[in-house]
């Protein structure tokens, strides 16, 4: 089925608050603005996510504010042992006060509290990340100091929205692929990242979402034969008949893909399998892969049986391989990166 490729620009809403294009783009297209929303101020979701990793470690680190409840948080990921350190910080009722920019492209993030410290800038030719979580595990202290450049020409901007409420919309952009540098200390542990190998990523989310949803995405990026590759896959949420959020990127230029699937393994009990390992695969031979599981980074958040995430990010390898738009295959081999299995009711 044929996507929908945006390529107006202007407001992202219409004067009744609901989405004016549908689709995808490389870059951007759409102004947000609060004011535009007919939504009041507790339903509106803003979030920024960013992922670094080397083939040691992984710092994931999230900034969000869901309407009537925020979110600060980090992950230390030691991928060799398989094991990860995740700690949030929960805010009562921003109401979108938590100051996160309405672009992706300017506006920084600069929020402190007792507990933590986040500055997330763009600075000349990159962006810097600086966080700060005090008693993060054990009572040991975490800091991150993070610069991100190199960002690639292209990137996966999607605009979804629902059919079941007019005024409900995902604004989305993920910019995978992009060179990492610094480090991060974590009691004792101190681990730098040199920028010869790592690579960052940021989810980059707006929108009014509707209550209870179930989501899949899957991403992943490195080198292969002296090529940066990686690729941003998901779906389950929304209306995507417009398009899908399906996208490879080779030195950071963007191949569409069109649906994909998660095959995930079951047990004989019906649970899901997540350590098993996974097939992805699309809908028009294009793409298969074997997805390898290490560790499931998952994490439950429940308040008051009203705000609800239940997730399971699992880190691991990818093996297999992919058509590009000029019809050559990428052969892909232990390529470093997550699937992931959420189901949030916020």
């Amino acid at each position: 089925m044929a996507e929908h490729k945006i390529i107006g620009s202007g407001p992202l809403l219409d004067a009744q608050g609901c989405l004016r294009e549908p689709g995808y783009a490389f870059r951007p297209p759409f102004d947000y603005a609060h004011d535009n929303i007919a939504a009041p101020k507790w339903r509106i979701k803003d979030w920024d996510y960013y992922l670094v990793s080397d083939a040691e470690y992984a710092v994931a680190l999230t900034f969000s504010d869901l309407g009537y409840i925020g979110l600060v948080s980090a992950a230390v990921l030691d991928l060799r042992a398989a094991t990860p350190t995740t700690t949030s910080e929960l805010v009562l009722l921003p109401l979108g006060r938590m100051g996160l920019p309405t672009s992706s492209e300017e506006g920084d993030i600069d929020w402190h509290n007792k507990r933590c410290d986040v500055t997330f800038a763009h600075v000349a030719g990159g962006r810097r990340l600086s966080f700060a979580m005090r008693n993060f595990s054990d009572d040991a202290d975490l800091e991150v100091e993070l610069f991100l450049d190199e960002e690639p020409r292209d990137s996966m901007v999607i605009v979804t929205p629902w059919e079941e409420d007019p005024s409900a919309f995902y604004y989305n952009r993920k910019i995978v692929g992009m060179r990492a540098r610094g480090g991060f200390r974590y009691g004792e542990l101190f681990h730098e990242f040199d920028g010869s190998e790592a690579l960052g990523l940021l989810d980059w989310g707006r929108g009014v979402w509707t209550y209870d949803n179930t989501w899949y995405w899957s991403a992943a990026m490195g080198y292969q034969e002296g090529r940066v590759v990686g690729f941003n896959l998901g779906y389950g949420f929304g209306d995507t008949t417009a398009a899908s959020e399906n996208m490879l990127f080779v030195d950071g230029v963007a191949h569409k893909l069109g649906r994909v699937t998660f095959e995930i393994p079951h047990a004989d009990d019906g649970s899901p399998s997540y350590l098993e390992p996974w097939r992805i695969l699309d809908d028009e031979g294009r793409l298969d892969l074997v997805f390898s599981p290490s560790f499931d980074r998952s994490d439950l958040i429940d308040v008051a049986h009203v705000v609800m995430s239940d997730q399971h990010q699992v880190f691991g390898t990818f093996a297999g391989s992919a058509v590009l738009d000029d019809g050559s295959i990428l052969a892909l081999e232990n390529l470093r990166g997550f699937a992931e299995d959420v189901h949030n009711k916020y």
